[in-house]
């Protein structure tokens, strides 16, 4: 995994942290951690997949949302803040039925009570699979 010296102290101490949740339940693995970006991929296999043996896209929102969370949280002051998904939005493009998939969310906006990321995802043979957008609040730790 690639760590941006920005952001190591607090990636570090996310991963040391960590609670069991819903990106190690359905196999999401970070590949980037960064100012303003973070990607990772997730597995499409049983755990990921609808009904019909493609790829749920509760999952790829669920990705989505993974790295643009963390991604916000990457730029709060942590003793101080956190980032919560306010909204997400997503245009799924195709199906895919095997194989991983690769998500790269990017800052789009970072403002002091509120955040816009983009997640792109796509499959192995890098052709696109699905387009999110997510809003996130800072919001003050109680």
């Amino acid at each position: 995994m690639e760590i941006e010296s920005s952001v190591k102290e607090k990636a570090n101490l996310f991963f040391k942290e960590k609670q069991p949740n819903l990106a190690e339940h359905i196999g999401i693995n970070f590949t980037k951690l960064g100012m303003g970006e973070v990607s990772g991929t997730m597995p499409v296999d049983q755990r990921t997949h609808q009904p019909f043996g493609v790829l749920h896209g509760g999952a790829s929102v669920a990705l989505a949302e993974t790295l643009a969370s963390i991604g916000a949280w990457l730029t709060c002051d942590i003793q101080r803040q956190t980032a919560v998904g306010m909204e997400i939005n997503a245009n799924h493009i195709r199906p895919v039925r095997t194989g991983n998939v690769f998500g790269y969310a990017e800052s789009l906006h970072r403002g002091s009570q509120s955040q816009i990321w983009q997640v792109i995802i796509k499959n192995d043979d890098q052709k696109l699979v699905c387009v999110s957008r997510c809003t996130l609040a800072i919001v003050p730790l109680r």
